[in-house]
């Protein structure tokens, strides 16, 4: 076969291909129910609610990298509220059918909703600029977020038929909403057995029973029977399992004031205990500074330091003989536990008919007049798209492949290069962040004497950012260092003890005014010079 042949026949399979997608797509969009794809202005179509407290702008705008538009909530911190109503209601008792819509969470979400509301039909007069909060539906479905609450919502009204009443029931135990910033599509598939499947993005995340009393809370049929609530516990009634033995005597032996612990006297002093030396002694390298008042800071005194001569030795100071065990130790005699003669169980009121309990073999679903969505938020930026309505999963499926995950495959592998991109660049300004932190601490006033040491091995990791860890550290072990000097050993600040009888403010001031002179010059003349070494931005 020729190649001019081959190319022919290349072609003519990609235009097949793309005449079956085109045919998929166009019958899908004859199939369904409802559909929105915001590919035009929305308010010619969607009614924004009128009410003062629904101020939030909503907008006609394109997703970001995209040239596919949405229904944009364009403000922060606001309430929003938009209804849709259908040219014709929607039942959802007989067959299957197919909620999805897409959300794209352009800014992330902390706290707010991303769900829609599927309204039943309401009361006669009702005007879709009167949307709000209050406006009863059948079934919430989509994201939601805020705190510990992290969830794709799907709750269903149900009207009891014993009572009358509308009763909200949650799915127990729903998915987690998606953390990223891309486009997600969420389905709902209400099934004509009592199934419904939650699908996140084509994978199914939920499968679980209307009539199931383990999946919705509170259960779709009541129980049977309910605890009396007019039955009261008897007075007689014990509850106790277990009792002390009446007939149990305390052991003539048994001594409750005997000690925990006694003194050991089989311990012998250890050889070599330097009874006569204390544990501190006055550091004979201490001097009185040289701005030590005796009139008004009183007589100085030497720091204290460990004694050397008991670093060699067991110990210094009067021994004393430790403690140990008290073998006789038994503590608070307690009569041990028997069983109760007496018991009767845990007490719990009689069970009677639940007068609200009905059997259901299908769920009674108000159809679906309006789809609206009424969310609080903190952020911006959140994108609606692509509402579907459908009574074929394989619909949905179709509105997938072609509306939302081109867009979703695109999102993906720029995410993944900024990701790779943020791997460098984020790891230089976490060096960075580091870097300037550690020198916040070395201009910690207890830091003084160490000073130019945290900047040496700062100075050292910037020429070495790889070791950017080991830095850190290094620091934190000087750090550490200083504070174990500080309290368990080392040289401790001078005690100012007040003098008994001070000498005059002049003897005091002329004595050793020429040695304090002496003295500053040879402290200047022997320390070092100090620097502190250019920050560099990493």
């Amino acid at each position: 076969m020729g190649e001019p042949k081959r190319i022919y026949l290349r072609i003519f399979a990609l235009l097949l291909f793309i005449s079956a997608s085109s045919f998929q797509l166009l019958r899908a969009f004859d199939d369904a129910i409802f559909y929105e794809s915001f590919d035009e202005d929305f308010e010619d179509r969607w009614i924004v609610s009128q009410k003062d407290e629904y101020n939030g702008v909503w907008k006609h705008a394109k997703s970001e990298g995209h040239d596919d538009y949405g229904l944009l909530v364009s403000e922060k911190v606001r309430k929003y509220a938009i209804v849709k109503e259908l040219d014709e209601a929607v039942g959802l008792k007989d067959e299957t059918v197919v909620l999805q819509f897409e959300t794209r969470l352009q800014n992330g979400l902390e706290c707010g909703g991303a769900y829609l509301k599927y309204l039943r039909p309401q009361e006669a007069g009702w005007k879709s600029k009167e949307f709000d909060n209050e406006s009863p539906y059948s079934i919430m479905f989509g994201p939601d977020k805020c705190g510990a609450t992290n969830k794709v919502h799907f709750i269903f009204k149900h009207k009891n038929p014993k009572s009358g009443e509308y009763v909200e029931h949650h799915l127990k135990n729903p998915p987690s909403v998606p953390s990223d910033k891309l486009s997600h599509v969420y389905t709902a598939i209400l099934k004509s057995d009592n199934e419904l499947q939650i699908l996140i993005d084509g994978e199914q995340k939920k499968k679980v029973n209307f009539l199931s009393a383990d999946d919705f809370e509170p259960p779709l049929i009541p129980p049977k029977t309910i605890p009396d609530s007019d039955d009261k516990k008897p007075e007689d009634w014990d509850e106790r399992e277990k009792i002390p033995d009446p007939s149990a005597v305390k052991p003539d032996d048994w001594d409750e004031d005997a000690p925990l612990e006694i003194v050991d006297e089989e311990a012998e002093k250890p050889e070599g205990w330097l009874d006569n030396e204390p544990e501190e002694i006055d550091d004979p390298e201490a001097t009185k500074p040289e701005d030590w008042d005796d009139e008004e800071d009183g007589e100085w005194e030497a720091p204290k330091i460990e004694n050397p001569k008991c670093e060699a030795a067991p110990g210094c100071g009067e021994w004393k003989r430790p403690m140990k065990r008290n073998p006789a130790y038994k503590g608070k005699w307690h009569a041990p536990l028997i069983e109760n003669p007496a018991y009767k169980g845990i007490w719990k009121p009689r069970d009677i008919p639940n007068p609200d309990y009905f059997e259901l073999k299908k769920p009674d679903f108000e159809p679906i007049a309006a789809i609206g969505i009424e969310i609080w938020t903190m952020q911006d930026g959140i994108l609606f798209d692509n509402i579907l309505i459908s009574k074929d999963d394989k619909i949905a499926e179709s509105y997938r492949e072609t509306r939302w995950k081109p867009k979703f495959t695109v999102e993906k592998e720029k995410q993944k290069e900024e990701d790779s991109e943020a791997g460098s660049s984020g790891l230089a300004g976490f060096q960075k962040k580091v870097f300037d932190l550690l020198y916040k601490i070395a201009d910690i006033p207890f830091l003084s004497a160490y000073k130019l040491k945290i900047y040496d091995v700062i100075e050292k990791g910037q020429e070495q950012p790889n070791l950017t860890v080991g830095i850190v550290v290094a620091v934190v072990v000087v750090i550490l260092s200083i504070f174990l000097r500080l309290i368990f050993g080392g040289k401790k600040k001078p005690t100012r003890v007040e003098k008994t009888n001070p000498e005059p403010a002049e003897t005091a001031s002329s004595q050793g005014s020429g040695e304090n002179e002496e003295n500053k010059e040879k402290e200047e003349s022997s320390a070092p010079a100090r620097r502190k070494p250019t920050r560099r931005d990493n």
